[in-house]
């Protein structure tokens, strides 16, 4: 295309990748001034046009890092056939946009859906699969960054049939050096390079969710069978892992299976899901007490519900301020019930108010591919979920802007600092590298 650049507004995306592109801000330029500029501009394009390898409407948009990909929302607003529920539904896994197949998706994993996904994955995102464990689920939950020794925690997957844990064998607790994973981050398949190590603490038994608490880690705990009772436990995360119960009743009644466990960084209380995978995994017995979520005071030791009326309640996480509760609502996942499409696969977000209480539920987003698992926020309060195809990613508004597309499910994953994330997919373990920060909790560490 040759000529003169065409005229935009201040509010048009072109107009202000165009600013970026020139270093100008037409707004603020004299009519005199942007003629010189559009001249100038039109001189470029103009002298270039007989290249092949000018690009003029790469010129008007950001480049494409290397191992992302736009996917365009318009491609699949209007399909030739939508296939009948019984064919394409939320167990697919994946939806494939036209133009793509599963190789596709995956050879590019970083899947741009709105331009404010260039400011999360950064110039040049990077992902690695760093370990794999054949058919046994060992990268599951509970993902915790310790920056004392720049380590990241996780869980085996508890109840898992493939590992053999829930009522007979507790699930373990492992770690990674994360300057192991961060040597072989060029590498898109690093498998054997980073030494997956277990952690010797046998006094947590199945646990699932963690978070950072006072320079150690509490894990909640699901328990096992009638009586070792779900429960949450601080762990030392420098050997010998020794551990300390934090709760493990509510007035006397046991609860449900403990899932998630988070900490608000404006009033430092301990909130925490309490579900029913323990019991839908068959290791832990039928509920007691309605799915909920719990407030804990390290202060006085009070116990209070905050939050009820879920599916099956699941992953937990505060904005970087802590004045917003996201949840997400696993509902549509009975596991040996099956699925039900009608049930959620959805985030809502609260406001939570000065008193540390929950107020002003919304439902924030309904993912599209099986159920929203663990859930994060980045130090801008961008929204990231491990879903039925990756990790997916919405503004604060609840619009999805991006994917880290696996093709498989991830149950959790979580920041390391700056621009480092650890992604556990079940049998495989991810190390990315891109632009955003953690937003999370840390604590006295």
């Amino acid at each position: 295309m040759t000529g003169p650049m065409p005229t935009k507004t201040s509010q048009d995306p072109e107009h202000r990748n165009t600013e970026a592109a020139y270093g100008v801000s037409f707004h603020r330029m004299t009519s005199l001034s942007a003629a010189v500029v559009l001249l100038a501009a039109g001189i470029f394009v103009q002298a270039h046009s007989s290249s092949s390898e000018f690009d003029y409407e790469r010129l008007l948009k950001r480049e494409v890092p290397g191992q992302a990909q736009v996917i365009d929302w318009k491609s699949f607003n209007v399909l030739p056939t939508v296939s009948p529920p019984s064919v394409a539904n939320a167990t697919t896994f994946f939806f494939v946009p036209p133009g793509h197949d599963l190789e596709s998706l995956k050879e590019k994993p970083f899947h741009i859906y709105d331009d404010e996904f260039y400011d999360i994955i950064g110039p040049n995102p990077t992902l690695t699969l760093i370990a794999n464990a054949g058919t046994n689920p060992m990268f599951h939950e509970a993902p915790v960054w310790y920056p004392p020794t720049d380590e990241m925690f996780f869980v085996q997957n508890a109840g898992a049939a493939a590992a053999g844990t829930g009522l007979n064998k507790s699930n373990i607790i492992l770690k990674i050096a994360l300057s192991e994973a961060a040597a072989v981050s060029n590498i898109r398949n690093a498998t054997g390079s980073v030494n997956v190590q277990t952690v010797d603490a046998p006094a947590i038994i199945n646990s699932n969710g963690g978070t950072n608490y006072k320079g150690q880690i509490v894990f909640a705990a699901e328990g096992q069978g009638d009586d070792v009772t779900s429960q949450l436990v601080v762990m030392n995360p420098r050997e010998p892992y020794n551990t300390t119960i934090l709760l493990n009743n509510y007035f006397g009644r046991q609860f449900n299976s403990l899932n998630d466990v988070a900490v608000n960084p404006r009033n430092k209380e301990v909130y925490f899901s309490d579900s029913l995978y323990g019991y839908l995994q068959d290791f832990r017995p039928a509920p007691g007490l309605r799915t909920q979520i719990y407030r804990y005071n390290p202060e006085t030791g009070a116990v209070a519900a905050v939050a009820d009326g879920f599916g099956v309640n699941n992953g937990l996480t505060f904005s970087p301020n802590g004045s917003h509760a996201y949840v997400t609502d696993t509902g549509a996942n009975k596991v040996v019930l099956g699925w039900n499409f009608s049930e959620p696969a959805s985030i809502y977000r609260f406001d939570v108010q000065e008193d540390g209480t929950w107020d002003n539920r919304k439902l924030f987003a309904y993912v599209d591919t099986g159920v929203p698992d663990g859930i994060h926020c980045d130090s801008n309060g961008n929204v990231y979920s491990g879903c039925g195809d990756g990790v997916q990613v919405w503004n604060p508004s609840g619009k999805l802007i991006g994917k880290i597309f696996l093709g498989k499910t991830s149950a959790n994953f979580n920041f390391a600092g700056d621009g480092r994330m650890v992604i556990l997919a079940e049998e495989d373990l991810y190390y990315a590298t891109l632009g955003a920060s953690g937003g999370g909790y840390i604590g006295d560490v």
